[in-house]
């Protein structure tokens, strides 16, 4: 069975992100996809310090929050979710740190997985938090998800989310495009269709 992980980088437990993650956890499930659902949560996530030491251990520096939980399990993971809510205009501070470090130490592990993103915003700024968190997906190689329109909740409480039927809507579509990759990406690798083979990655700095 393909599995799911789903991060709530909102500071709220059981809010307006919380909410959205949770219509698409609940399509998911309905579809025959094993979900698991974390909070970042309250406490402080350090930033990356550029320090490189993730690249002789495989682990962040910083070991006290999910980032190193989360990569060691990162094989049992057919895809990831990442909900935020609107903070001027952009995700919340603690998830841009916590994917910053998450994606930067663990390299093409990410590649061939599913990423979609979810914004939860009052009134104004979600395509531009929304463009931000799928950064992380399309420079890593993954299949983006998408919905039938942005993935995106609006309200002021997880009351007014509910009553956002487009949103909510577009919440359960998502889960269900999750679910039919993750199948026949499942059913791909099973009939012999291999993931793509990359060229070496070639790095420029635009000076020559």
């Amino acid at each position: 069975m393909s599995k799911i992980l789903l991060i709530n980088g909102s500071p709220r437990s059981g809010g307006c992100t919380y909410t959205a993650l949770l219509e698409v956890a609940a399509e998911l499930e309905r579809n025959g996809v094993e979900t698991e659902l974390i909070e970042i949560g309250k406490q402080p996530v350090a930033g990356c310090i550029a320090c490189g030491r993730c690249r002789e251990t495989g682990r962040c520096i910083f070991n006290d929050d999910a980032v190193n939980r989360i990569s060691e399990r990162l094989d049992e993971y057919d895809g990831i979710v990442v909900g935020s809510p609107v903070y001027y205009a952009g995700p919340s501070g603690q998830i841009c740190a916590f994917l910053d470090r998450l994606f930067y130490s663990n390299g093409g592990r990410m590649e061939g997985k599913i990423g979609a993103a979810v914004v939860s915003c009052r009134r104004g700024g979600a395509s531009s938090a929304f463009d931000r968190l799928n950064k992380y997906f399309q420079i890593s190689n993954m299949v983006v998800a998408s919905s039938q329109y942005w993935n995106q909740v609006h309200g002021n409480s997880p009351e007014e989310v509910r009553q956002d039927i487009e949103g909510m809507q577009t919440m359960r579509t998502l889960g269900k495009n999750i679910a039919w990759l993750a199948k026949s990406m499942k059913a791909a690798g099973e009939n012999g269709v291999q993931p793509p083979a990359y060229e070496p990655k070639t790095f420029t700095n635009f000076i020559r």
